[in-house]
């Protein structure tokens, strides 16, 4: 299949350093690839990616001191869009809504995910107004604001299985907190729990302009008070592997409706158990008892951290294996791809590059 990925333009594909949507983009991509898809991917100039590379910016827009307004970055991408369409068989667009109008067209041979909450107040009458257009959630819960829509099916996200590798044996004795520093996230929670049950945290978190009064009222002071707390900043992928596979488990301390949580899978893919608040899609993520622990207050969270460092770290990764690797979600897109209404390609059995078949049915 000619399938054309769109990307957010904020970050790289995928990014340097935070950005979950465009990390999922990059994996979707690349797998897309290794299936022996046609793929073209709408993205920052820097991003890299062995699908054909559209630049619709030099680079990424959150690193381009230069870029005041995303706006006009975005309304150019769009309408290059515009005038490829006609080159391809499915359009996946994960840019949330800028793109309704322009496609109405050809929406019935285009898909957008939708990565974000979906509980705001704006955007309900935004997706009325557009009830015919092809969505995909990020999990069910996320679903449960909306009004009537074409929804073509949840797909989890995945990661490559060798992307962040198992460790059995961690060598840190802490806890890890994993994300951004925002009131939603919960950062303060961690630090709570961790100083109940006297271990050491470690935070590796990214602090946008909007979140900056919250860290220095809030959890920069905390930081200070707790002696065995450690603030590490944003990290990269290469150092993700060992942040995570080294912890003893994660805390997932959110306090939101969270559309999914990559986080929770990341820690899923080193072993590393996860403790997490039942918010959101977070009992669709976690096998309570397997990969990681649900929990309902910052007390529960303390009593239950001995239990989580016990868990058997083969199964955390087993679980991953079984429901989070890119491969499957790119086969679940593919699936939804294929049974479009604009669709009409009746594709041969896809392979891997390793020429291993895929057990995917064709769908006129």
């Amino acid at each position: 299949m000619k399938i054309a990925q769109i990307a957010p333009l904020a970050e790289s594909v995928p990014p340097k350093l935070y950005g979950g949507t465009e990390r999922i983009v990059s994996y979707l991509t690349e797998e897309l690839v290794a299936q022996g898809h046609e793929v073209t991917l709408f993205a920052s100039g820097d991003s890299v990616t062995q699908a054909t590379l559209v630049s619709c910016a030099d680079v990424a827009l959150r690193l381009n001191p230069a870029v005041r307004d995303h706006l006009p970055h975005q309304v150019v991408m769009l309408e290059e869009i515009r005038q490829r369409a006609h080159e391809f068989d499915v359009l996946h667009f994960h840019i949330d809504l800028l793109h309704f109008p322009l496609i109405r067209d050809f929406a019935d041979r285009t898909v957008t995910t939708l990565h974000g909450r979906l509980d705001l107040p704006d955007l309900k009458p935004f997706y009325a107004a557009f009830p015919d257009i092809p969505l995909v959630s990020i999990s069910n819960d996320q679903r449960r604001p909306m009004p009537p829509v074409d929804w073509r099916g949840t797909v989890y996200h995945g990661l490559p299985a060798d992307l962040l590798p198992f460790t059995e044996n961690p060598r840190g004795n802490y806890l890890a907190f994993l994300g951004r520093i925002s009131p939603e996230k919960r950062p303060d929670r961690a630090i709570q729990i961790a100083a109940k049950v006297g271990m050491s945290l470690k935070i590796a978190a990214k602090i946008d302009n909007v979140d900056k009064a919250y860290w220095e009222t809030v959890i920069e002071p905390m930081v200070k008070s707790h002696p065995h707390v450690e603030f590490i900043g944003e990290i990269d992928e290469r150092e993700k592997a060992d942040f995570l596979g080294n912890a003893g488990a994660l805390l997932f301390p959110i306090d939101w409706p969270e559309p999914f949580g990559l986080v929770m899978i990341e820690a899923m893919a080193c072993g590393t158990p996860v403790i997490a608040f039942g918010c959101g899609s977070v009992p669709e993520v976690i096998d309570n008892g397997i990969s990681g622990i649900l929990v309902d207050s910052v007390t529960e969270a303390a009593e239950n951290v001995e239990w989580a460092l016990r868990l058997d770290r083969r199964k955390v990764r087993a679980a991953f294996e079984k429901r989070f690797t890119a491969q499957r979600m790119a086969c679940d897109y593919v699936d939804i791809y294929r049974n479009l209404p604009g669709v009409r390609i009746k594709a041969a059995p896809i392979r891997r590059s390793n020429g291993q078949a895929l057990d995917l049915q064709a769908v006129a």
